[in-house]
């Protein structure tokens, strides 16, 4: 017998008494179906003579107790409460109630709702970012102020991967973008007799804007993945909370290293493809427009100003941080599953990309205030 029911004027008395485990589930949901009916003013419940307890059971009579509860009855308990009840409590006690059926609401509540958790969402986000950025920021300064923190190996793998297998795509892009270009450009400057011109499109085209924008996407989407590929899976495989138990700091081992790698990387590959776009701006020139290479050379240095290839050229550490920050900080987030995985590692590439032509627009409006 599993319970003992004693029903008086002043309430009813339950007295538990043998094993209330898993294995007995469907004996003591039939002893507690039996107790259907009015609910008594005081419920007193003694578990001197238990057995084995264990939480399937606790629940399914903690329930009981609690409809009791919820229509006036007092509970109490002979001797001390079992700890199930206080460890369900605890899990239960931030849960929240049960929707209730009614109208549904207005279509104004519904979207200020919304607008509500949309801006809810970016605070936190933009919380987390600023959180992160200065973690990466700190652990910076402090690796520069002890360089041998840098971990130089490190640094020097993610340059061969982010830069030198990155030169037979960057220079290809470069080359052929450099050619449609040259070529659009050269047909309708025809129109006016002023093909000649067409040098100076390529040069300050390329040299200003197209070379470094061009190398920022390529590397955004190919590096930017990458590091938010390879952090994640680290996340997913705990490695790096074993990292943080092992004393490691994280942002020092798996961020610094890249973002450095990057920076570094990014601006010689800009140099690059600005030499590619100008090598292929000149052979299409010479091919359509019957310039040759010294003409080519010649106008190209009339069309140069002191800062047309550094207006370039500054831009390549900015975007290269923009993207590796990203696409690291992504990588950071993975958590629970790879597809989880899979949609951060989107994400990561999409707001790399939006943020090198966010920057680039930003850098186009303070040149044309400075004029540089």
């Amino acid at each position: 017998m599993l319970l003992n029911v004693d029903r008086s004027t002043d309430g009813l008395a339950l007295a538990l008494s043998g094993d209330w485990s898993i294995d007995r589930v469907a004996e003591i949901e039939r002893s507690l179906a039996e107790l259907d009916g009015a609910a008594p003013r005081a419920v007193r419940v003694d578990c001197s003579k238990l057995g084995a307890l264990d939480l399937s059971a606790v629940w399914l009579l903690r329930g009981r107790l609690q409809h009791w509860a919820d229509a006036g009855a007092r509970i109490d308990f002979v001797g001390k409460r079992p700890a199930h009840f206080d460890f369900i409590d605890e899990f239960t006690k931030d849960a929240e109630p049960a929707p209730q059926a009614g109208e549904p609401p207005a279509r104004w509540a519904a979207f200020l709702a919304a607008f509500g958790r949309f801006w809810v969402g970016q605070k936190e986000s933009a919380s987390s970012v600023t959180d992160y950025y200065g973690r990466v920021m700190m652990t910076m300064l402090r690796a520069f102020g002890h360089p041998k923190r840098l971990r130089l190996p490190s640094i020097t793998r993610h340059i061969y991967e982010t830069g030198i297998q990155a030169v037979p795509i960057v220079a290809l892009i470069a080359f052929l973008i450099t050619l449609v270009i040259a070529y659009i450009g050269a047909q309708q400057l025809k129109r006016f007799g002023a093909e000649i011109f067409t040098v100076d499109l390529v040069t300050v085209g390329v040299l200003r804007e197209m070379g470094v924008l061009l190398t920022a996407i390529i590397v955004a989407g190919r590096s930017g993945s990458a590091f938010a590929a390879e952090i994640g899976v680290m996340q997913l495989n705990d490695e790096v909370d074993a990292l943080k138990a092992m004393g490691i700091n994280p942002y020092e081992a798996l961020v610094l290293p890249r973002v450095i790698g990057l920076v570094i990387a990014l601006p010689l590959l800009t140099i690059l493809a600005d030499a590619m776009g100008l090598v292929g701006g000149a052979l299409l020139c010479q091919w359509l427009l019957d310039v040759s290479f010294p003409q080519f050379v010649a106008r190209m240095q009339d069309a140069l100003a002191p800062t047309t290839f550094w207006a370039g050229f500054v831009k390549a550490p900015a975007f290269a941080f923009l993207i590796a920050m990203t696409g690291t900080y992504r990588g950071m987030q993975v958590r629970d599953s790879s597809r989880e995985l899979g949609r951060l590692t989107t994400v990561a590439v999409v707001q790399s990309i939006f943020l090198v032509i966010l920057a680039n627009a930003i850098f186009a409006i303070i040149y044309l205030e400075i004029d540089f």
